[in-house]
């Protein structure tokens, strides 16, 4: 199979710098030998490849710009960015794996947890030895988080958690699960591990999107958590929220990777379909199309960029991470849409990626945020009313 050779139609690889860029190579050759030949086996059969976990952990790709004392890669935003790019070139769920153990929980730990919980969990975390899920939310409050109803009372020696979440990745096959629940009505986040009594984590089944992921229930019942366990630095809603964030930010610039994998593939494809005695490529509504994906991309890729000069910078602010989800998000679903059109009724056959990317986009569109909630936070932002209250 011929080496992807990446859509940048702007020369944004002059932006990186040369760490950055070999980064990125990295993970777009693993990307290319590792995922792409067992992708679509696994998304058939709706299994998550377990056998790459090893593999991801020796590049480095788990809790990657988190500190090297805790056996991390210690690199920039803007690599970490281009690490989820290329993975989700791959697949949506596959990316999901890597975002969910670095942003949801190996972030959290790191910055909300004791100096006890981060020596104990993310090396493990790290090397793939463990692995980890997030808790937040639940099947009655998605959208409103704060409005959960799962909650922890505390006993001698700990704390009793009782509730349940849904829609959660990796839960079924988690060592550990960062959840969040009401402790005397503040929200508190607590590490429940495995096999604690009361724990169970059924994996959800019937998924049209996102089949090459593990999403689960969480359910607890009298489940004791002792004190060791409880993050002590959470500060309500805002820190599961902080690492929601985290986790848009990796969206961002994770659905480019789809939509360059549906780009790369309606143009290869375009230019050897033969219609009326030339390529579809040759006509002037089948180049709108392209010529209209491949601006989305660029827009897409110059304002990762940015944000992640900004993260670096530390001047980020949440409400551009929600623009970029939205936007990217968006656009991404759309290109993916457009590029079956293209295909035509190959479009939906597993011997192209693109209807895949299609069906993992409308999850991913959704999940960490509307795209109407997302809108509404930008708007919230710029007007000074919040509209969803």
């Amino acid at each position: 199979m011929p080496q992807f050779a990446g859509v940048d139609y702007f020369d944004v690889d002059s932006l990186l710098s040369e760490e950055e860029r070999m980064i990125r190579d990295t993970v777009r050759e693993f990307v290319s030998n590792e995922i792409i030949p067992v992708i679509e086996q696994h998304y058939s059969d709706a299994k998550f490849p377990m056998e790459l976990i090893s593999k991801m952990a020796e590049l480095g790709l788990f809790g990657s710009t988190l500190p090297q004392k805790y056996g991390c890669a210690e690199m920039n935003n803007v690599a970490y960015g281009l690490v989820m790019q290329e993975l989700e070139r791959g697949d949506s769920g596959v990316r999901s794996f890597v975002s969910v153990q670095s942003a949801l929980v190996m972030y959290p730990i790191f910055t909300f947890g004791s100096e006890e919980q981060k020596d104990k969990w993310l090396p493990l975390l790290a090397k793939g030895e463990k692995i980890g899920c997030f808790g937040l939310t639940e099947p009655d409050f998605g959208s409103n988080p704060g409005g959960m109803v799962t909650k922890a009372e505390k006993v001698e020696g700990g704390y009793r958690l009782n509730g349940a979440k849904m829609w959660i990745t990796n839960g079924t096959i988690a060592d550990v699960a960062v959840v969040w629940a009401k402790l005397d009505g503040e929200v508190h986040g607590f590490l429940v591990e495995r096999d604690a009594k009361g724990f169970s984590a059924p994996e959800m089944k019937g998924k049209h999107s996102l089949r090459a992921s593990v999403t689960s229930e969480l359910i607890f019942d009298n489940v004791f958590v002792s004190d060791t366990n409880l993050l002590p630095n959470t500060n309500g809603l805002r820190s599961a929220l902080m690492c929601l964030n985290q986790a848009r930010y990796g969206i961002a610039w994770g659905v480019v990777g789809s939509a360059m994998a549906c780009y790369d593939t309606a143009l290869n494809y375009a230019k050897s379909r033969i219609q009326f005695s030339k390529p579809i490529a040759a006509y002037q509504i089948t180049q709108e199309k392209l010529v209209y994906i491949l601006t989305e991309i660029t827009k897409a890729q110059l304002l990762n960029l940015q944000l992640g000069r900004m993260k670096d910078n530390k001047t980020v602010k949440h409400t551009q991470v929600s623009l970029a989800k939205r936007n990217n998000c968006e656009k991404a679903l759309e290109i993916a849409r457009i590029s079956r059109e293209i295909l035509g009724a190959n479009g939906i056959l597993n011997e192209y990626p693109v209807m895949r990317h299609a069906a993992n986009l409308e999850s991913v569109k959704t999940y960490e945020g509307t795209h109407e909630m997302h809108t509404l936070i930008i708007g919230n932002d710029i007007t000074g009313y919040a509209a969803f209250e």
